[in-house]
């Protein structure tokens, strides 16, 4: 058995809403700049799928995270990976992912794009080799710690406190009782929305706030110190990515469990903020690893004693589904993200939906990622975009 071909499906959905309550209006280009968020965004939903089929008809699906220009994920698979792909065992993951790492690793891209591409056709194939062994994924990563996966609500994508607590308090009332804001606008205003919504929550919610990499190390100091009273579970990415130093110091000043990763794609990228004690909680993203190096990751916060919560933003159903598969398969847990609107538009894509409920994940059974893709609505999405 080989593998026979390899598809990529470059998709761009237009949500009712954009992502993190930017604004949607079809005006001007498809990437506008956030300053509060020094990072570019998509007005549109956009991934890039990925499509392995085997030579006796099995077929795996993974889904590198691609927020902006998913297309050159897709041509990085298409010219470089799929002439290493094709003719080779489903079955020889590891000896792939060292082949396609290697490809431009002495090039300098060990992170980024190569690597994003990397993670789409890894997922692809733990899909595949469940599907042809009729096993789910977890299993084959040597059983499941857990059969449901805890959650926390992700975002509160609302624009003022108000109406942020209003949404947590529906979540709340949904049996959702752990929430992440989405802030960094400054100690003040960031301790007034943590007030607003303990105060609606109270204290047995657990609660976590994204700073989005806006503080230096002296304010976030003095914001994890006053988070701390509030009862706050983590400060995540409180400091630019690359200053490891000031995670190191901030931790050490920090009553607060200190969280980040969602930026590093491998062992090699977290081994820095792991040797040098930065970081309580580390999150990678499955669509930025892929399976194989996120259990590669988890393995090396083990032996830290440090927990994993997998990041989880705008990747859709193969990257929900392996963030469920993985998330069960690791013993350091703490929990999984949830965004609701992504999660949403995932299960469109799907022939049965993925299920999160009452603060839970449910991990899937069947073969593989234990999801089934709408084809056709993937083309269909496709021609939509070109059109």
């Amino acid at each position: 058995m080989h593998i026979t071909k390899v598809e990529c499906f470059p998709l761009k959905i237009t949500p009712e809403h954009a992502y993190l309550g930017g604004k949607p209006d079809g005006t001007g280009p498809d990437y506008y700049y956030r300053p509060e968020y020094r990072c570019v965004y998509s007005r549109k939903m956009e991934t890039c799928l990925v499509k392995i089929t085997s030579s006796e008809g099995h077929v795996g699906w993974g889904e590198a995270l691609a927020p902006v220009v998913p297309q050159v994920i897709a041509e990085l698979i298409k010219q470089l990976f799929a002439p290493l792909l094709i003719g080779e065992s489903p079955f020889s993951g590891g000896v792939l992912n060292s082949r396609m790492y290697d490809s431009m690793r002495d090039r300098g891209h060990t992170g980024g794009y190569h690597i994003d591409a990397i993670a789409g056709v890894d997922i692809a194939l733990w899909d595949l080799k469940g599907k042809i062994l009729g096993l789910p994924v977890h299993q084959l990563l040597g059983g499941a710690f857990r059969d449901v996966i805890p959650c926390y609500v992700s975002g509160l994508p609302e624009p003022d406190i108000e109406s942020r607590s209003r949404l947590a308090r529906q979540w709340q009332e949904k049996g959702f009782n752990a929430v992440k804001l989405a802030l960094g606008y400054g100690v003040r205003e960031d301790i007034k929305n943590i007030r607003a919504i303990r105060e609606t929550l109270g204290d047995e919610a657990q609660v976590f706030i994204d700073a989005h990499w806006n503080y230096g190390v002296a304010d976030a100091t003095d914001l994890a110190a006053q988070l701390h009273a509030l009862g706050v579970g983590f400060l995540e990415a409180p400091l630019l990515p690359e200053d490891i130093a000031g995670h190191r110091e901030l931790r050490a000043k920090s009553a607060v469990s200190i969280a980040l990763g969602e930026t590093e794609r491998t062992r090699y990228q977290f081994k820095a903020v792991i040797e040098q004690r930065a970081a309580d909680i580390l999150q990678p993203d499955v669509g930025r690893t892929g399976i194989s190096e996120l259990m590669h990751i988890a393995s090396l916060a083990e032996t830290w004693n440090l927990r994993v919560a997998p990041h989880l933003s705008v990747g859709l159903g193969p990257c929900i589904a392996a963030s469920i598969h993985v998330a069960a398969a690791i013993p350091n847990l703490f929990m999984l993200e949830y965004q609701p609107p992504v999660f949403a538009i995932a299960n469109q894509l799907l022939k049965q939906p993925l299920i999160c409920e009452r603060g839970e994940y449910h991990l899937p059974q069947g073969a593989g990622l234990g999801i089934e893709i709408d084809e056709d609505r993937v083309r269909d999405v496709m021609m939509e975009a070109a059109c």
